[in-house]
């Protein structure tokens, strides 16, 4: 740190010049990264489901199909040549674009009803490669330019995660806009000056731009979440405007007693060795999404980590030059003045708050942990799972869409199952076909099942126009090109919320499993549910490797066993309580319809727990560093215990409230979107931010010091001799 605080300092010009290069480079590609993202969270490898794709495309020549539902609503009746002129011009129009694979019209065989019972309401059908992104722009350019008496409204799987990728970008970038300006107000009231309000504005716009950059080039060789960029977006204005405020905070005490050169190089030595420790954790914490085998969640890991160490860079080098160049200009021009916020000295409040804690511990410690375990309570029902169209607000066009696709009986069509069996090298003859009859009479006599797609069809089914090409078509997807292998689609009644997938596979099994053949399930709800157990089954070690790395840097870092232990425990009910707040919002709907979140969501994302306890569990730990570390100065200045949290509660409460003040704007900015899995880490944050900085840094942390007394900084002698030496201050 010696090195790089002289080099910045003495060549601040160099590292400012090096910084807007490194800009000019980025921007371009980091206004390019939100095309580059996808809602997609991909397939977990061996996993049954990947295993029938792989067949289906091998044997059966798919090639990656997805079913996109437009649903018409039109003024006359379906049976009415001025419907019928338009509709079929419609169809025509679907037909002929490139890359259009069929297009099942209203009135073709479909084992699901396509019209409402008023004949005013249909629902047409278009396959298409999943991949095709132009296509679909097509179809959803053709439906909006149908006039009025043809009014179309698109959804299905591809169409469900391109509104994803959409709003989360857009959503991501209200929230800047929304959080920006009120972090101003509050960086103001903080510093009273214009100069000094900006500097922390710039890191985070800095970090969150070549940050971009990197993701938008990680997103040429994988798939990258498009919640990348929201992990992106909440770490580099949070944790960066915290840092900077930090670095600023330091640099202007620093600059009373120093010239400018010297004021910035001691910054960098004393708050810049916390913000680089600080940073390090979050980092830490969020390389525990690189643990699960999937690559949709290591990609919100490599973000999330890249936008940390950019703004660790950006805190100790662009941020120091900038002091160097300013000097005191940094207080210039004064605009606001605020004797509580602006103060240098210890908060008079905070201190007597402390006193008050201190005088009666257990009661500090047992209410707060009390009030933490019980809003972790909710989490114990915690329901995971890909929420699909429900997982946008009301007012998507492919939610609202799917709600009429629901409403026609036909929902079922983006949940299906498909079951591939194995005929073993043996024939298909007589036996064998009688075999398979029966297999598919019995799935669709299961609870649930509205239709079986197979070549057992009833005269009925293909009494529409393209009957007898439609059975053809119908008979060719069941065999595969060697007749080796025989396939069935289970279409349920309705489009399957994930927390009812397993109960309705559960009942399909029961029946393949009684039949003699082998065979395997697939289909987007097994894959879906595939993916979530990869994580789940992830996630254990993923945060014992986190708790471990960071019981060991705040061992070193505190010279004591107590304090990292105690940090870990305290983390996790503050974690936990965040766990409770969002089930009991999102998924038990509790003041839903305040925040703007539907109600019938059902699920957390499957991402979510994971990525909430690697954001919070690295942020969390800045305000624990920003404590702790004044309390180890103040013990090792020689004050007692007691008067030493009584210092350390006073001398950082204005920065810890500040800091807290500035996180809960950012995190609460995300509430507002269309997104129900960004509002969702929106929420946690905020809640999370709110308990942390308040009951647990500042009622449940001195108590706990208070009762531990010595015991805070027990270390054994012989770890002692081994542990790298690292002092924090800031």
């Amino acid at each position: 740190m010696s090195f790089l605080a002289r080099f910045v300092t003495r060549f601040p010009l160099v590292v400012l010049g090096l910084w807007v290069l490194a800009l000019l480079l980025a921007l371009p590609f980091a206004r390019l990264a939100p095309g580059a993202l996808s809602a997609n969270p991909g397939a977990v490898e061996q996993a049954e489901s990947t295993r029938v794709t792989r067949i289906l495309e091998r044997e059966f020549g798919e090639r990656g199909d997805s079913a996109v539902l437009l649903v018409t609503r039109a003024a006359y009746l379906s049976d009415d040549p001025r419907f019928r002129v338009r509709y079929d011009a419609f169809v025509s129009e679907l037909r002929a674009l490139r890359g259009m694979l069929s297009v099942s019209p209203f009135d073709a065989a479909s084992p699901l009803r396509t019209q409402s019972i008023d004949r005013k309401v249909t629902l047409t059908v278009v396959q298409l490669n999943a991949e095709d992104r132009a296509t679909l722009a097509q179809v959803r350019r053709l439906a909006r330019e149908q006039s009025s008496v043809l009014k179309v409204s698109v959804t299905g799987g591809q169409p469900i995660a391109e509104d994803f990728t959409a709003f989360a970008e857009q959503d991501t970038k209200r929230s800047e806009l929304a959080a920006l300006p009120i972090t101003a107000l509050v960086l103001l009231a903080v510093f009273g000056a214009l100069v000094a309000t900006l500097l922390p504005l710039l890191m985070g716009v800095m970090s969150i731009t070549v940050a971009l950059a990197g993701i938008y080039g990680l997103a040429q060789f994988m798939e990258v979440s498009t919640f990348a960029q929201s992990v992106v977006t909440l770490l580099g204005l949070g944790a960066g405007i915290d840092y900077a405020l930090l670095m600023v905070n330091r640099f202007r005490e620093e600059l009373t007693t120093h010239p400018a050169a010297e004021a910035a190089r001691r910054t960098v030595l004393t708050a810049g060795r916390s913000v680089v420790f600080s940073g390090l954790t979050v980092a830490l914490a969020m390389a525990a999404l690189l643990i699960p085998p999937l690559a949709f969640v290591r990609s919100m890991g490599v973000g999330g980590v890249l936008v940390m160490l950019l703004t660790v860079l950006a805190s100790i080098t662009a941020l120091p030059a900038l002091f160097v160049l300013l000097g005191a200009r940094v207080n210039s021009p004064r605009i606001l003045r605020i004797t509580w916020s602006q103060n240098a000295g210890a908060s008079r409040a905070w201190s007597n708050f402390a006193r008050r804690v201190i005088r009666r511990p257990w009661l500090a410690v047992l209410s707060s942990s009390a009030v933490l375990l019980v809003l972790a309570l909710p989490a114990l029902d915690m329901r995971l799972g890909y929420a699909g169209a429900w997982g946008l607000t009301p007012g998507v066009e492919s939610r609202d869409t799917l709600k009429a696709v629901e409403g026609l009986g036909a929902g079922g069509l983006l949940s299906a199952f498909e079951v591939v069996l194995d005929l073993q090298g043996q024939p298909y003859d007589a036996q064998t076909r009688a075999e398979f009859r029966n297999l598919v009479n019995r799935l669709e006599a299961v609870p649930g099942v509205s239709a079986v797609v197979s070549p057992f069809v009833r005269p009925e089914q293909v009494a529409g126009a393209g009957g007898l090409s439609d059975l053809v078509a119908i008979t060719n997807r069941t065999f595969s090109r060697d007749r080796q292998f025989l396939r069935v689609t289970v279409l349920p009644e309705h489009n399957l919320r994930t927390d009812q997938v397993d109960v309705f596979a559960s009942r399909l099994r029961e029946v393949l499993d009684a039949q003699r053949r082998p065979y395997l399930l697939g289909g987007a709800p097994i894959g879906g549910r595939e993916f979530t157990q990869a994580l789940v089954d992830a996630t254990p070690l993923a945060i014992t490797v986190v708790l471990a790395g960071t019981f060991v840097l705040l061992a070193v870092a505190f010279r004591s066993l107590v304090i990292p232990l105690k940090s870990v425990v305290m983390n996790l009910l503050t974690v936990g309580a965040a766990y409770g707040v969002v089930t009991l919002v999102v998924q038990q709907g509790v003041f839903a319809s305040a925040l703007g979140i539907p109600q019938d969501v059902g699920v957390l994302d499957s991402s979510l727990p994971l990525l909430l306890f690697a954001v919070l569990f690295g942020l969390s730990m800045d305000y624990e560093i920003f404590l702790l570390s004044r309390v180890q100065e103040e013990h090792l200045r020689g004050a007692s215990n007691d008067e030493a949290v009584v210092l350390a509660v006073g001398r950082t409460g204005r920065i810890i409230t500040s800091a807290a003040v500035i996180m809960f704007i950012v995190f609460c900015a995300f509430i507002s979107g269309r997104v129900v899995a960004n509002k969702s880490i929106g929420l946690g944050l905020a809640v999370a931010v709110l308990l942390d900085a308040t009951l647990v840094r500042m009622v449940l942390v001195p108590g706990f010091l208070k009762l531990a007394g010595r015991w805070n900084w027990w270390l054994p002698r012989w770890l002692d001799r081994r542990l790298p030496q690292v002092s924090l201050e800031h």
